[in-house]
């Protein structure tokens, strides 16, 4: 009995990967559009952080003082100033027309009032339509305004007769000991493409899940496909999807190969942490795919149930809003996103190193994802053998 069951699913397992080779849309899917995505990313933030981001100035002053903080403004790696503007009015507008991302305000007689010590105003404007070139231009902004009120500073004391350190002192009070853990280089490659690439491969994986069992309908071919099994849909489902998941795995082992031993993105985790991350990653995704079909099955709508689902899987999964700063039923409403899970295995077991026990409760929901499935398995083969395609 056990080889019968081992042959039938061989048999189904050759039927699926002829329906591979035929079918386009599955070449493009599981491995063109997955591969062209893995290179997009890493390409698009190779330097880590944006550069050169331009910015104006609008120096009403124009003194041999404000025009050196312009030029250490224009040797930050990340601000570039590209125009000075005569008038606010003429800045803002620039900024509005997208040509600037911010500028900055130095109005006539700040050189004066800085020699005199009286607290000139120096003013920055920024724009938080794009966050990312807000924040960090507003950074570099505000560290010029610094710098150019404790050169002063530092001229005047030593005038004075202070030491250095006397003079350090009273500039900086407090020494600043920064240390950003597991990504000093702030990196915007290690940050993004680590949870973005995962998110847009499952939803590949979702819809491709889908779209293989609506498939059967649309075609006319899912009495066959049972047949083959003994209407055992247990067998056809693992005869028909075992060919999927090896070319998925290949594709996230290449994936996961590329960005941590190529390109050397951090990660502490033990090579078969890796491995069996990838393995949950493409098992639970498959997982969610088909028990949505179970759930509508209809082509048509669980392609739309997989695709809305993935789409809200890369605001829920926490990397770009912390999940522990949303409100009560969002949190809630995160566990039912396999993205999240995956998410939270990779930052625990992977890129800060610590033992699985620390995350079992995130890997047996990629587990429970798995077997979701289970839960529908009657109503896949009911639709296989009763249901008709309607467009």
């Amino acid at each position: 009995m056990g080889m019968r069951v081992l042959g039938q699913i061989y048999e189904i397992m050759i039927r699926e990967l002829l329906i591979l080779r035929r079918n386009h849309i599955y070449r493009f899917c599981m491995v063109v559009f997955p591969i062209l995505v893995i290179f997009f990313f890493t390409s698009m933030l190779d330097d880590g952080l944006p550069t050169s981001m331009p910015v104006g100035v609008v120096d009403l002053d124009n003194t041999s003082t404000t025009r050196s903080l312009e030029r250490k403004l224009d040797g930050f790696q990340i601000s570039h100033v590209v125009a000075h503007y005569p008038s606010v009015a003429e800045a803002r507008k620039a900024m509005q027309r997208n040509e600037i991302y911010g500028f900055m305000y130095i109005p006539k007689g700040t050189t004066e009032k800085l020699l005199a010590s009286r607290q000139p105003k120096i003013s920055y404007y920024y724009t938080y339509t794009t966050l990312a070139a807000g924040s960090m231009l507003m950074k570099d902004m505000k560290t010029i305004s610094t710098l150019g009120s404790a050169g002063l500073g530092q001229a005047t004391m030593r005038a004075r007769g202070l030491t250095e350190r006397q003079i350090q002192t009273l500039l900086q009070p407090i020494t600043i000991d920064l240390h950003q853990i597991a990504n000093p280089w702030s990196s915007y490659n290690v940050y993004l493409t680590t949870l973005m690439v995962p998110g847009i491969i499952m939803l590949f994986i979702f819809l491709i899940s889908s779209y293989s069992l609506g498939t059967e309908l649309k075609f006319a071919t899912s009495k066959r496909w049972l047949e083959m099994a003994d209407n055992n849909i247990t067998v056809a489902l693992i005869g028909k999807f075992l060919p999927q998941t090896i070319i998925w795995l290949a594709i996230v082992f290449g994936y996961q190969l590329y960005v941590f031993y190529h390109l050397g993105f951090p990660h502490l985790g033990s090579p078969w942490m890796l491995v069996l991350l990838g393995l949950m990653q493409v098992l639970a995704a498959q997982g969610f795919g088909i028990f949505s079909f179970g759930l509508l099955p209809s082509l048509r709508m669980s392609m739309s149930i997989s695709s809305l689902w993935a789409v809200l899987s890369i605001s829920m999964a926490g990397g770009a809003f912390p999940v522990m700063a949303m409100d009560g039923p969002l949190q809630s409403l995160s566990w039912l996103f396999p993205l999240r899970h995956y998410y939270m295995l990779y930052q625990t077991c992977v890129f800060n190193g610590f033992p699985l026990i620390e995350s079992w409760f995130h890997f047996a929901a990629l587990f429970g994802f798995m077997l979701l499935p289970w839960m529908v398995v009657k109503k896949i083969k009911n639709a296989m053998l009763t249901y008709v395609y309607i467009p």
